[in-house]
């Protein structure tokens, strides 16, 4: 009997500490690139239910590259669609690279993750859903050795 007690109790443990890691993520999913590359017209688009318009949010842009990528930074065109209106667009560049070459990504072997803050104490108006479209702003019109681009949405404390 002590021995299942014990295991329940241990059980609701883990669950505890593990819902209580990311208690204030709202929303996170990466969306992947095609291995051919990103081609410059291509968009990026999320799709993000929003229910809470009383708290603020940060928001966070997630790229993933391939170390083989040839550049040391990423400018993208992001766009912001609240329900039943046009949003706003921001240009934002991420450093995916020191000045020495060394990634600033997480990550073992090939692949490296960057997540930047792009805006911080964010209010939502409306609830409803909200589209975000993202665009990379390089030169290449098809480019090469990034792999996902992801958004997240968290609650502030």
């Amino acid at each position: 009997m002590n021995k299942i007690r014990f295991q329940i109790l241990f059980s609701v443990f883990i669950l505890t500490i593990f819902s209580a890691c990311d208690r204030n993520l709202v929303f996170e999913k990466y969306q992947p690139i095609q291995e051919s590359g990103w081609h410059k017209d291509s968009l990026v688009v999320f799709s993000i239910p929003i229910t809470d318009t009383l708290q603020n949010h940060n928001l966070y842009i997630n790229v993933r590259n391939d170390v083989e990528y040839k550049y040391s930074n990423l400018w993208l065109f992001i766009e912001i669609n609240q329900p039943g209106k046009i949003g706003t667009t921001d240009t934002l560049e991420i450093l995916l690279a020191d000045p020495t070459g060394k990634w600033l990504g997480e990550g073992f072997g090939g692949i490296k993750t960057r997540q930047i803050k792009y805006k911080g104490s964010v209010y939502f108006p409306v609830s409803g859903e909200y589209n975000i479209n993202i665009q990379h702003g390089m030169r290449d019109e098809l480019l090469e050795g990034i792999t996902d681009i992801g958004f997240r949405v968290e609650k502030m404390d």
